[in-house]
């Protein structure tokens, strides 16, 4: 068992340590004053490609999230039964 713990312990780090530089590459909603004067100069080739990059990150966000969840749960669960 308390391999199985090691395991999970290290699962949960390493699965932390991902959600945060995830989290990091992503942009910002808001795009500042600048963008309420029309500032904005990308052709839509460039945003769609952007908007994809910002589609994925944002489910590997989620996955992370569920993954954090679930081996947080299970950790505890496991130490009563080590």
């Amino acid at each position: 068992m308390n391999i199985l713990y090691g395991i999970i312990l290290g699962l949960l780090v390493a699965a932390s340590v991902l959600m945060c530089v995830v989290v990091l590459l992503q942009k910002s909603k808001s795009s500042g004053l600048g963008a309420a004067y029309g500032s904005e100069t990308k052709t839509f080739s460039q945003r769609g490609k952007a908007a994809s990059k910002e589609a994925k990150l944002q489910k590997i966000t989620v996955i992370l999230a569920i993954v954090i969840a679930v081996l947080a749960i299970a950790l505890p669960v496991i130490a009563i039964f080590r």
